[in-house]
């Protein structure tokens, strides 16, 4: 790919997908559309409403049977298919993701574009080995699809976020209808563009985009929705929760995150904490699996935050497409903004600045926070106990393994984590002990075939390998 490429020439798309085709939404009303580079609107969408929500349920109920009684190795290739479709446009995927959502065309193109390439492939091969029935006395235990899911996904992995969800639904057998963010639409316009191109069957998967209140409550309250799957803020996750409460329905939620960098006395620094930083200020801070708060041991405390202020200064700001570009923008003003409040009360909290802050350079225009680590941030206060999803990083002391753990897990959260130790035995028992769904060790890799979710309030369920293919079904025992 030239990462000097020009920004894609983005039309405004006009249409759900509904039953195979793309149909003309109930109403005129749309959503803009903003590159949050520049401020400008590069295209609209529909504004879906109750009734387009009606119209694609519909549409998935009366596919399920079909999908449900399909043979494995014909889902799955049905699946290989639309992998085959889908990277054939990467290239438009990840210029796509760099100008609705501004990640640097680099990054976009490796893992906003990537990583649901390798998912999916993955979705395949599970699809053609479903879950093997087995016998428990006189019982065969079986799986079956779940039904119609409604899947309701966010802004900050635009496509990734869709196929960790719609690739393990369709490999169980069940039906789907998505509702994207309304900040990054246009990438699920692509995917549906591939699920167009494989050939899919009529209502397997549908597309209603909308906003929250609109299109995602309908989605959530839908009769005939059978399990809500939804990655969002936990603030969210809990109405969506109580929606799919009313009609006892199943809900898969992957939610919000505040984890712990244990950086223990032995380990290898400066390693510790460039990678540290690189995942902290991922995709401008806004991943849900940050490690946004770096704890480090006493003796080695000053010279971590030398490094780690050292490591930030590498993060130049400003336009995605630009290849010396390593940071973009925030998603919109309203986010930027939060994190910015986040900034200035941390400020008022008394933490110390390290690097950036509210009088950090920025570009001239988008929404841009600049890279920002603030040291001896108490573990109780607002900086360390909320998720900002932004690029802003608190440095945390502690004097022994315990205390170490005992920050790590004072979080309502519990998504993921990290541990450093020369010793590996010594870090894999502070990774066991830490409440939390995914703990990585000495910077191991991500493996997309382990279960994805967390503990406490970051959510219920699991996404990824056969772990999220089992969330989209039900358990039967049939009696011999």
């Amino acid at each position: 790919m030239d990462l000097a490429a020009a920004p894609p020439a983005l039309l405004t798309r006009r249409h759900l997908h509904v039953a195979g085709d793309w149909v003309d939404p109930s109403s005129g009303d749309t959503i803009p559309v903003e590159n949050p580079a520049t401020g400008s609107i590069v295209g609209e969408v529909p504004a879906g409403t109750p009734a387009d929500v009606d119209r694609a349920v519909a549409a998935a109920r009366a596919a399920f049977p079909g999908w449900a009684a399909t043979a494995p190795e014909q889902r799955a290739a049905h699946l290989d298919r639309l992998h085959a479709a889908l990277a054939a446009r990467a290239d438009e995927i990840a210029r796509t993701v760099a100008t609705e959502l501004g990640t640097p065309l680099k990054l976009a193109t490796r893992v906003q574009a990537g990583l649901p390439l390798t998912v999916l492939r993955s979705m395949v091969d599970l699809a053609a080995r479903p879950a093997a029935e087995h016998t428990v006395g006189n019982s065969l235990v079986v799986r079956e699809p779940v039904g119609v899911v409604g899947a309701i996904t966010p802004w900050n992995y635009p496509l990734h976020q869709v196929v960790a969800k719609v690739a393990p639904a369709l490999a169980a057998g069940c039906t789907v209808v998505l509702k994207p963010s309304e900040l990054t639409p246009l990438t699920a316009y692509l995917l549906f563009d591939a699920i167009t191109e494989a050939g899919l069957p009529p209502g397997v998967v549908n597309l209603v985009p909308g906003t929250g209140p609109v299109a995602g409550e309908a989605l959530a309250a839908h009769p005939d929705v059978d399990l809500v799957s939804f990655t969002g803020s936990t603030a969210t996750g809990r109405r969506i929760a109580r929606l799919a409460a009313e009609r006892l329905a199943r809900v898969s939620l992957e939610l919000g995150g505040k984890s712990a960098n244990v950086v223990l006395a032995d380990a290898d620094l400066p390693t510790a904490v460039k990678v540290g930083v690189g995942n902290a200020l991922l995709n401008s801070g806004q991943t849900c699996t940050a490690w946004t708060r770096m704890l480090v041991h006493r003796d080695r405390y000053a010279e971590a935050l030398d490094l780690v202020a050292a490591a930030v200064a590498g993060y130049r700001l400003g336009d995605p497409f630009d290849p010396a570009t390593r940071l973009g923008p925030l998603a919109s003003a309203a986010q930027a903004q939060r994190v910015r409040d986040h900034v200035d009360r941390a400020l008022a909290d008394g933490a110390r600045l390290v690097a950036g802050g509210p009088d950090a350079p920025l570009p001239s225009q988008g929404h841009f926070v600049a890279p920002t680590v603030f040291a001896d941030v108490h573990p109780d206060s607002a900086l360390a106990q909320e998720e900002v999803f932004g690029p802003v990083l608190a440095v945390i002391p502690f004097a022994d393994t315990d205390e170490a753990v005992a920050i790590a897990n004072n979080s309502r959260y519990g998504l993921a984590g990290a541990v450093w130790s020369a010793d590996e035995d010594a870090a894999l028992a502070v990774a066991r002990r830490m409440r939390t769904g995914q703990v990585d060790v000495n910077g191991g890799a991500f493996n997309p075939l382990a279960p994805f979710g967390g503990y406490k309030q970051s959510g219920l369920g699991r996404e990824l390998g056969a772990y999220g293919v089992e969330e989209f079904t039900e358990l039967k025992a049939i009696q011999r």
